[in-house]
């Protein structure tokens, strides 16, 4: 981005693909709302020193959900102590209301390893190259590539399996 003090651009251009990838992390709407924010507010605090701004910004949200999946797995298990009670199954549920298609589409992608759901998502929505998605994650360019087309692959073969079947 040309000018890199100006927040409001970098939030304007990134803002929206930050909260569709949020919300493959966060349990509520609302939750992935806060990641952003506090996500970008770590990036636009610390952005002078990165090679990679933009890599840099989408690692932030990266460290921003998992804080908040380990604060809620530390208060889930305090409830269940208290409660005496277990506590219900996994962190993310974005659950998008539109058509049969889209859900089913979600339901498969729920079904990746989080891993290549992380990769697909930055690649797709994010529309970051595979260097910076590996910078993101701290992984190798190969790697993210790999996640990525492996994603895809089950993605395509979870599809047809429920076109065959209707």
């Amino acid at each position: 981005m040309a000018d890199t003090d100006d927040w409001t651009q970098w939030l304007d251009r990134h803002g929206g693909t930050l909260l569709l990838l949020a919300r493959q992390w966060a349990p509520t709407p609302s939750d992935a709302a806060d990641i952003v924010q506090e996500a970008f507010l770590r990036f636009w605090r610390s952005r002078q020193g990165v090679m990679d701004p933009q890599a840099y910004l989408y690692a932030c949200l990266k460290r921003c959900a998992l804080d908040l999946h380990r604060g809620n797995r530390r208060r889930r298990q305090r409830e269940c102590v208290v409660a005496r009670n277990e506590g219900s199954g996994g962190w993310v549920s974005w659950r998008p209301e539109q058509d049969q298609r889209m859900k089913e589409i979600e339901q498969g992608i729920m079904q990746l390893p989080s891993a290549q759901r992380e990769v697909l998502a930055m690649k797709v929505w994010g529309r970051l190259t595979f260097e910076q998605i590996a910078a993101a994650l701290e992984i190798s360019p190969h790697t993210a590539a790999s996640r990525y087309r492996y994603a895809l692959e089950k993605l395509r073969a979870e599809m047809r399996s429920k076109e065959s079947v209707a």
